[in-house]
């Protein structure tokens, strides 16, 4: 999914901050140079209603703290059934 496509379906801010994510989704994980979300879409009845998003820090800062800048890097393609899977999926981007 290209980035354009995941701002428009999930409703995902670029840029962003990581204390933006974090009132907009309870799941935000600092994680490195990224940050995760994970995020609820509602697919329908008994349907995988959970997404994952991954951020990347813009700046070059050594410490990044909440207030840093932030970039949609990518978003799952699919949805997962808990949002477990989906920040697993983004720990792996």
């Amino acid at each position: 999914m290209t980035i354009n496509e995941a701002m428009r379906k999930y409703r995902l801010p670029n840029p962003s901050t990581p204390e933006d994510l974090e009132t907009g989704w309870s799941k935000v994980l600092t994680f490195g140079d990224r940050v995760l979300l994970a995020g609820h879409y509602y697919n329908g009845v008994n349907k995988p209603c959970f997404f994952a998003a991954v951020y990347e820090f813009l700046d070059d800062e050594e410490k990044h703290d909440c207030e840093s800048a932030v970039g949609l890097y990518a978003a799952s393609e699919v949805e997962f059934e808990d949002d477990g899977h989906a920040i697993a999926w983004a720990m792996k981007q």
